[in-house]
């Protein structure tokens, strides 16, 4: 079984570096407690790809099992759904930016960066702003707002 280790952070938008071309992602959730996720990818030429993520309970580490499904699937198992987002995914080194487009509490910025050890230090760039790891509504099963 795979365990991810992640930290979250709040980010500041306009301090952000000039950004790369983002991955697309439509998300949704059959279940979110354990959170049960199918995701659309879209990438910057317009490849499409499809993983169902189970991820267990916990906010800095937690057991993470993925798998690839066919991208034609995703339509009939988001119907299943009834939570969801979207998302634009920016790669800055280790860091993955996320911009969410559709929440209900609108506009939203969000930093990740995996490790490989709880203790392991890692650079904060400038534009990080608070850490929100231990906080679960920053969880993106608890961002997605009604199917």
């Amino acid at each position: 079984m795979g365990t991810e280790i992640e930290r979250k952070f709040l980010i500041d938008p306009s301090r952000l570096p000039e950004l790369p071309e983002p991955l697309r992602f439509r998300q949704a959730y059959l279940s979110t407690q354990p959170a049960v996720r199918v995701r659309s990818i879209v990438s910057p030429t317009g490849e499409k790809s499809a993983r169902l993520t189970i991820k267990g309970p916990g906010l800095l580490t937690r057991a993470e099992l993925e798998y690839p499904i066919p991208p034609e699937d995703t339509d009939a198992l988001f119907t299943l759904c009834q939570r969801s987002l979207t998302k634009l995914r920016y790669q800055v080194g280790r860091w993955e930016i996320d911009h969410f487009l559709d929440l209900p509490r609108g506009d939203f910025w969000l930093a990740e960066i995996e490790l490989t050890s709880e203790s392991e230090e890692f650079e904060r760039p400038d534009w990080i702003g608070k850490e929100v790891t231990d906080d679960p509504s920053y969880a993106n099963s608890k961002l997605a707002g009604p199917a």
